[in-house]
């Protein structure tokens, strides 16, 4: 699925600028490994830029910082939720604190899933 050009040019912008969560966890998925699936940062699809993307496992993968809790952050990500399920895209979020306190964890699992998924 292509994507408009003002939101590939909105995740070239967000390539440059990962929050430290992001960045933190981009370090550690971006290793590519035999067999392990590979993500893209930053993905651009549809009207919206996912923090990470597993195309093989359509797993996209949210760093959720506090601002989704505050104004209409829930009601934001529930809506983009729905439209990525739509399109066939299991998401996953992950606080950004859980990124920082136990990155291992928060990679296993989310290595996990994505094998789980393309195994399936």
């Amino acid at each position: 699925m292509r994507a408009p050009k003002a939101t590939v040019e909105n995740a070239r912008r967000l390539r440059r600028a990962l929050s430290p969560p992001e960045a933190r966890l981009w370090s550690r998925l971006k290793t590519r490994s035999e067999g392990a699936p590979v993500f893209r940062r930053q993905h651009p699809i549809g009207p919206y830029v996912l923090d990470f993307y597993c195309a093989k496992a359509r797993l996209a993968v949210e760093v959720d910082g506090i601002g989704h809790d505050m104004g209409d952050g829930p009601q934001r990500d529930l809506r983009r939720d729905a439209w990525l399920r739509d399109q066939g895209i299991a998401v996953i979020r992950i606080p950004a604190k859980d990124v920082m306190r136990a990155i291992d964890e928060v990679v296993v699992s989310i290595v996990s899933l994505a094998n789980d998924k393309i195994a399936t």
